[in-house]
Parts: structure tokens; C-alpha cells; sequence
């Protein structure tokens, strides 16, 4: 099971800037993330997503590839091609993978105009090591929604304000790392 995470911004940018480090921490394996949506908020009644994997493109791709090699069972790899592009593009337009886009719009309104949020998907995070990194975005963002455990999120809470991970608790022994939340 992942975890939602929703922040949100005053300013556009900061969003887009937490997703890309919080992909740093993925390239570094400290974070999994099944999904990292930055929604804009330019006016009071615009809500704009921005998708870190388009998925129309990645189905355009892999359609190419098997309807070309559909094609070359046929001996016209050129029509197969064609007819796999137009089809995986349409399968990856209509396909809504991870977090649903209404409930991103419905959660944007609490967005101030000209601000941002950033939703999560995340199936699993080593807690301890993702804050700090995160502690630099302290006093920008602020926690709007979460399915974390009251621990982890008042822990992820604090780092937004600056205070920094707190100390681990104390079931676990000194000088290990905090367990991630159970995803």
C-alpha cells in the first residue's frame, strides 16, 4: 500500500522543485514514488496538472514498437507502425495512472491563486534520510493532506517548518535508521 502526500506552495516553483529532488532521492534509492503530480493554480479558477511521466507519448512509443513488429509478421511494418502508434497513443490518453485527476482538481482549490502543491504517491521512503534533504524547503510548504501515520506526518510537518527530522523514537535503537512508514 503507498502512501499520498500532498504540499502545497505559495509560488509555482517550489512544487516543481521539491518533485525534482525528491527524483534525486529516487536515483539515489532512499524514496520510491509511484507518482509526482505538481498541480498550478495560475488564477482562482484554473487548475493546471502537470505530470511527471506523459503517458499518451509512453503509449504513442510502445505502440510504435509492437505494431511495427506486428507489421513485420505481415510484411508492411510501415502501416503496422502507424496503426500501433495512434492505437497506444489513444490507450495511453485514456489510461489514469496513479493519483485520479479529479481528485487532484478537487484538492487544488484549497491552493491559493498563483501557488502550487505537489501530490505524492510514494510506496516506500527511508523517513529519516528524505527529511533532511527535504528541510530545505522548509517555511514554503505546508502538509494539506496525508495518509501517513500522526507520527510521521507531524515528523514530515516539522521538517517543512525547519525544524528538521526530529529524533527518532524510541523503539528503535541508536544508530538506526528510522523505519519508512509501512507502505
Amino acid at each position: 500500500m503507498s502512501d499520498l502526500l500532498v504540499i502545497a506552495f505559495d509560488d509555482e516553483n517550489s512544487a516543481f522543485d521539491l518533485r525534482t529532488e525528491l527524483v534525486k532521492l529516487q536515483n539515489e534509492y532512499l524514496i520510491k514514488l509511484e507518482d509526482a503530480v505538481v498541480v498550478t493554480r495560475p488564477a482562482a479558477d484554473d487548475i493546471q496538472l502537470h505530470q511527471s511521466l506523459n503517458l499518451t507519448a509512453a503509449g504513442a512509443v510502445g505502440g510504435t514498437f509492437w505494431g511495427t513488429l506486428v507489421g513485420l509478421l505481415f510484411l508492411n511494418p510501415l502501416v503496422g507502425a502507424a496503426v500501433g502508434a495512434g492505437s497506444g497513443a489513444l490507450a495511453g490518453y485514456l489510461t489514469d495512472y496513479g493519483i485520479n485527476d479529479d481528485f487532484m482538481r478537487e484538492i487544488g482549490q484549497k491552493v491559493t491563486p498563483g501557488g502550487s502543491a505537489l501530490f505524492l504517491l510514494v510506496r516506500e521512503m527511508t523517513t529519516d534520510k528524505v527529511l533532511d534533504r527535504i528541510a530545505d524547503f522548509h517555511k514554503r510548504g505546508r502538509v494539506i493532506q496525508s495518509s501517513l501515520s500522526k507520527q510521521d506526518e507531524e515528523r514530515l510537518r516539522e521538517a517543512l517548518a525547519g525544524g528538521g527530522a526530529p529524533v527518532p523514537s524510541e523503539d528503535v535503537a541508536p544508530g538506526n535508521a528510522t523505519p519508512a512508514p509501512k507502505v
